[in-house]
């Protein structure tokens, strides 16, 4: 017997929460599951926030269960309030069914889409037509009010105020997870760890309503170690499409992670077996580096494909080493008429995104942090001339580890 994939995502710290553990690594052992997680279409790709949640879909299909992707082409017209200090921006329905059709095609380079192994829904399907009373009939009447109060995802809005609108959500998620059951005997759904009170709002409609077992799990959240979520770039989020984050910034992204984050994230987010990730995580000093290469490059693998990931390997290394150029380096464009009429150093760390303000640009020169080619910046008014290109190029260096190539056309 093939070992089960519960002992697995608990072993590779994935499981932050579940309602049933005993019951579900049970069932998980001896039947092939139908499980389901939801994708709300809020932009045109998926980013390093969703990629956690899919490797946990892959370990899952590799054991023979089923992945039923949910897309929230319904919940998106509402926006979750989890994790959310704001109300979410509002797309239209063309918007979201343009972001759906991107999300679908992107899970066709992780997933094995054959036939039954893989289903894709989306709660536009049964939201969009729901008649209001007999909605609050059939759902709204299991619903206490007082204990939603007190789930964690309304709890940090009720200061700023929290809509009614918003305030569905949870039931309406409850729903999706109610009709997935009927329609493909769907009884498991899983998320990060800020679904918890929206999932088991989900387990317990299905336990009450159909009398049948259902279960909820929650994936551990990818965080710094002061708190904040991982995946975020100066420029937002790290995305998975390599036109919004080329293959080298994503890259190098991982590459550049917090030392104590390393171990967790090879465990999460690469396929390496435990016992390489026990040793690369143990590593110290300047050896962590090497560690962190290895998962800069398994991520990049299983999201770009190999050959990407070895370019974006040599690109690293060349520009670390300070050979300084390499063809897969991020670029940014000015033309000769920009160019002329002056860009400052400030303007061009600001347009590059290596800083987020123009006083945070100013601090990474005084700091001595700043290289245009091998000549460290002292003075915050230097502008870029033609004396610093080669070949209609020059390389702007943040300290060791971000580099962009400037180009004038």
């Amino acid at each position: 017997m093939s070992e089960n994939v519960y002992d697995i995502l608990e072993e590779r710290g994935f499981i932050a929460q579940c309602t049933h553990p005993e019951e579900l690594r049970e069932l998980l052992g001896k039947e092939k599951v139908k499980f389901y997680i939801g994708f709300d279409a809020t932009a045109d790709s998926l980013t390093a926030g969703h990629f956690l949640t899919m490797m946990a879909m892959m370990h899952m299909q590799r054991a023979g269960h089923i992945p039923v992707a949910l897309m929230g082409g319904g919940t998106t017209m509402v926006g979750d309030p989890s994790g959310k200090t704001d109300m979410r921006k509002m797309l239209t329905k063309e918007d979201i069914d343009h972001n759906v059709q991107c999300f679908v095609k992107q899970f066709a380079r992780f997933f094995d889409m054959d036939g039954e192994k893989f289903i894709v829904e989306n709660n536009a399907d049964w939201l969009l037509s729901l008649n209001y009373v007999d909605f609050l009939r059939e759902v709204g009447v299991h619903f206490s009010v007082n204990r939603m109060l007190t789930a964690e995802c309304y709890k940090q809005r009720m200061e700023r105020g929290l809509t009614f609108f918003e305030f569905n959500y949870m039931i309406m998620q409850s729903y999706d997870f109610l009709k997935l059951n009927q329609k493909h005997g769907v009884c498991l759904e899983m998320g990060g760890d800020d679904q918890w009170s929206n999932i088991i709002g989900g387990v317990e409609l299905i336990r009450k309503k159909e009398q049948k077992p259902a279960y909820g799990l929650t994936f551990t959240l990818l965080t710094t170690s002061d708190g904040k979520k991982m995946g975020k770039t100066m420029k937002g989020a790290l995305w998975l499409d390599p036109e919004k984050t080329s293959p080298y910034e994503f890259f190098q992204y991982w590459r550049n992670i917090e030392d104590v984050k390393v171990e967790e994230c090879l465990g999460l987010l690469t396929f390496l077996p435990m016992d390489e990730v026990r040793r690369l995580g143990a590593l110290e000093g300047a050896e962590i580096n090497k560690a962190k290469e290895v998962l800069a490059y398994e991520i990049t693998k299983i999201v770009h494909g190999e050959e990407e990931a070895k370019k974006a390997l040599e690109a690293a290394r060349a520009v670390f080493a300070g050979a300084g150029v390499s063809d897969d380096m991020p670029t940014f464009e000015y033309t000769a008429e920009e160019f002329a009429a002056g860009i400052g150093v400030i303007k061009a760390l600001v347009d590059t995104g290596m800083a987020p303000t123009n006083s945070e640009a100013r601090r990474l020169i005084q700091g001595g942090g700043v290289i245009v080619n091998s000549d460290k910046v002292s003075d915050v008014y230097r502008n870029l001339t033609e004396e610093d290109l080669t070949d209609g190029y020059l390389i702007l260096k943040k300290g060791k580890k971000k580099s962009y190539k400037i180009v004038v056309k």
